[in-house]
């Protein structure tokens, strides 16, 4: 079963709309409906906040305020500094001040609105440059150093400039939505859309001021994530469940999608300052730069992704002489959260824009120069945090996607294009990834699974990961078909559940397999060894001569039972038939006051080649080819990966550029609909979209049978696009001076980078 291409386990119902999600289970009778009063200021304090025309509006059954919540008012993941329920002081335009359960969704809806709230508005601060101007962060900024900085001002060879990159909306299919169903003594039972389900039970608890048993959240499926829902479903799994808690009755609380995209984080948007120094073939000899993020109110979980921006600076090259520094600025904006790459691709758009500059100073093919800066052998071995990189394939894989993709060739053609085209200009970039698999705090690399066989045969496999979209049911239901040896239909897939499996970690960090199938297959060795144990016990072999393969166990070289047989008969013996599972990822440590250690268990990587065309008069561009070659490792299931490979690949091509999160001057989010935030449709696929698994693949981790992450990674292989873009527009003026092109390379920055190079060719 591994290693092969199996349909993902949800393929027919999702395409037949059978299958369930939050708002299509079942309600209990008496289920009333929830909505948020939100702020509709960005940064005041509040006078007076007047609810007596919500409570006495049509249908309201209930509604509450932070004076209400009986433990704590808290929706913090890590810092709890960030109130479910806003009371004196609100500090983003759409903070929730009080909530309404009404027994229709329009009813509550309406009610929400009907308050009336005096403020005393303070001055906000909305953008990076405001906060770093004030020295507002929501934690304490960091500083990664190593190797002789003194070398950037003894060089032949320097460049200065500021980059940046802007933030994304996640847009998943199914918004944010909770129902909390109260039970008896003080029980809550809560089905919530959530990447992080144990984080959920934990936040309801201390709401309620119950212990977190009290407490159950399930859900078998999300509508898609990408880390949206890893911290941002607390808040409204935390309303419904107050509400339900007040009225005694099941409340469903589900966010319209213009509340929703206003009232939840975004990927954060960075802003680069770099000075480097490099030699006449373009070799970085050293780097200073600083990196500044937009976190907003909170710390949520910045500090993490800032960390891994930290992580990621090199991307796949080696920096001898480096320092880094990075502040996560305090702003009057919905907090900052995780979004797929998790700060990763922030901070390898960093050392690809680098690189850019230096390939266009120094008049040198972007690929020789990246090529050049490659981690290699030792003592190039090494990251700027002390990683020795043990599974560097990245030189061997780019020189493979080189000749496949005919870059050289391709190269030529877009020069002999550009040369003869006033109006279009063509680009084209090759580049690689190279990106760390781990959670970067530590305590949550860990999983654990729950394992049952039933006396027909039949295996219940249930564990801390949730599905949204990516496959992971079906990957880690393979691991446990191959390690019991029965056909992958015989294991039966069940909802995630903090009342099966405590104490999980999210699905997050592109760990999802890696964990949870590890952890299943640990319990498939147990529910193995006992079986085993019962045969040489019974048939008088050793445990070493019972073997499991095609539905049958082989007992010594003269007995031989099916698997639905030998479990009958275990259980008949009384042997335990139901097993837990736990995994921990080894050998990961990182010291945070030396910025020193091995904070991932291996790197996933890939690269790939984009073409595009614009037009230089209106700034529109098209996508006209993408080469893609991924190291999967040894891949448990193909089809699967190559799925997130391509839809990756589109997601990060949206943010870098379409996407474009826009807050005007007040603090209000002007693209919070999808008539005014743009993402990738079909048309914005490349007509050739060539993806290669890396044949050579097989990870030096004996983990998921040799499989390698590969959720995340494929998101950063859209920075080819961005370059090839930045490719493009260079070729409309000689200069030698870096492109000024920001992310997202939408039409008017196109055009604004086209006018400013033509502008000042010499900045």
């Amino acid at each position: 079963m591994i290693h092969q291409p199996v349909p993902h386990d949800s393929a027919a119902l999702h395409a037949s709309g059978e299958a369930r999600y939050i708002d299509d289970l079942p309600e209990p009778p008496g289920t009333l409906y929830a909505a948020f009063g939100v702020s509709s200021e960005t940064h005041a304090r509040v006078l007076v906040m007047d609810l007596a025309a919500v409570r006495a509006a049509e249908s309201v059954v209930a509604v509450i305020t932070a004076a209400d919540i009986p433990g704590a008012n808290n929706i913090g993941p890590v810092v709890p500094d960030e109130p479910a329920l806003a009371a004196d002081r609100v500090q983003f335009r759409g903070q929730p001040l009080f909530a309404v359960a009404a027994r229709s969704v329009e009813a509550a809806r309406r009610a929400a609105r009907l308050a009336r709230i005096e403020y005393e508005s303070l001055e906000p601060v909305l953008t990076i440059e405001q906060a770093l101007e004030r020295q507002q962060f929501v934690v304490p900024s960091v500083t990664c150093e190593r190797g002789d900085m003194a070398l950037l001002s003894g060089s032949m060879h320097r460049l200065k400039g500021r980059l940046r990159c802007g933030a994304q909306e996640h847009f998943y299919l199914e918004g944010q939505v909770a129902l909390a169903i109260p039970g008896e003594g003080g029980e809550m039972r809560v089905h919530a859309s959530t990447q992080h389900p144990t984080e959920v039970q934990h936040l309801v608890a201390a709401a309620l001021g119950v212990p977190d048993a009290a407490v159950s959240v399930e859900l078998r499926r999300l509508g898609g994530g990408f880390g949206g829902k890893e911290t941002q479903a607390a808040v409204y799994a935390v309303g419904a469940a107050l509400l339900a808690r007040a009225t005694g009755r099941p409340v469903k609380l589900r966010a319209d999608r213009d509340d929703d995209i206003i009232g939840t984080g975004k990927r954060h948007d960075f802003l680069y300052d770099y000075d480097v120094a490099f030699g006449p073939e373009g070799r970085i000899e050293a780097l200073d730069l600083m990196l500044a993020s937009r976190c907003g109110i909170s710390a949520d979980l910045s500090s993490a992704v800032n960390d891994r921006a930290v992580f990621h600076c090199d991307n796949a090259y080696f920096l001898q002489n480096v320092r880094i520094v990075s502040h996560r600025c305090r702003t009057n904006t919905v907090s900052s959260t995780a979004f797929r790459g998790f700060g990763g691709p922030q901070g390898m758009f960093a050392a690809e824009g680098v690189l850019a500059s230096i390939s266009r100073n120094l008049d040198i093919d972007s690929l020789d120069v990246r090529k050049r800066n490659l981690y290699g052998p030792a003592p190039r071995d090494t990251t700027h945090y002390g990683m020795t990189l043990k599974d560097n394939v990245l030189p061997e894989l780019i020189d493979a996607l080189e000749a496949r993709s005919e870059y050289r060739k391709r190269r030529k053609a877009v020069k002999a294009f550009n040369a003869s085209s006033p109006l279009f200009k063509r680009g084209l970039a090759l580049t690689p990834v190279k990106f760390g698999i781990a959670f970067t705090s530590q305590s949550m690399n860990q999983a654990g699974a729950l394992v049952h066989l039933y006396t027909d045969g039949s295996v219940h496999l249930n564990h801390g990961g949730t599905e949204m979209g990516q496959g992971l049911m079906i990957k880690v239901a393979q691991i446990a078909a191959h390690e019991l040896g029965v056909d992958l239909e015989r294991i039966h897939i069940t909802a995630t559940s903090t009342a099966q499996v405590p104490n999980t970690s999210p699905t997050a960090a592109s760990s999802g397999t890696d964990l949870n199938g590890e952890a299943a297959r640990d319990a498939c060795r147990t529910l193995k060894a006992r079986l085993a144990q019962y045969c040489a016990e019974t048939y008088g072999v050793l445990s070493s001569e019972v073997a499991f393969q095609k539905n049958q166990i082989s007992i010594g070289t003269t007995k031989t039972l099916t698997f639905n047989q030998l479990v009958r008969e275990a259980f008949l013996a009384r042997v335990p038939l139901s097993a837990t599972g736990y995994w921990r990822t080894p050998e990961i440590h990182f010291d945070r006051s030396r910025w020193r250690g091995t904070p991932f268990y291996y790197f996933a990587c890939g690269a790939a080649v984009s073409e595009v065309a614009i037009d230089v008069l209106t700034g529109e561009s098209r996508l006209l080819r993408v080469d893609i070659l991924h190291d999967a490792g040894r891949s448990l299931n193909p089809a699967i990966d190559r799925g997130q490979i391509e839809g990756g690949f589109i997601q990060g091509m949206g943010w870098l550029t379409m996407e474009e999160v826009v807050w005007d001057d007040a603090g209000r989010l002007l693209t919070h609909a999808p008539s005014t935030y743009k993402i990738p449709v079909a048309s914005d696929c490349p007509p050739v979209f060539n993806v290669w698994l890396w044949d050579q693949g097989d990870s030096v981790r004996d983990i998921a049978h040799r499989s390698k992450a590969v959720g995340e990674p494929p998101l950063m292989l859209a920075l080819s696009v961005f370059h090839a873009i930045y490719d493009a527009v260079g070729a409309t003026h000689p200069s030698r001076e870096p492109v000024p092109l920001e992310a997202p390379a939408t039409p008017e920055n196109i055009l604004k980078a086209i006018h400013e190079l033509h502008r000042n060719p010499h900045r």
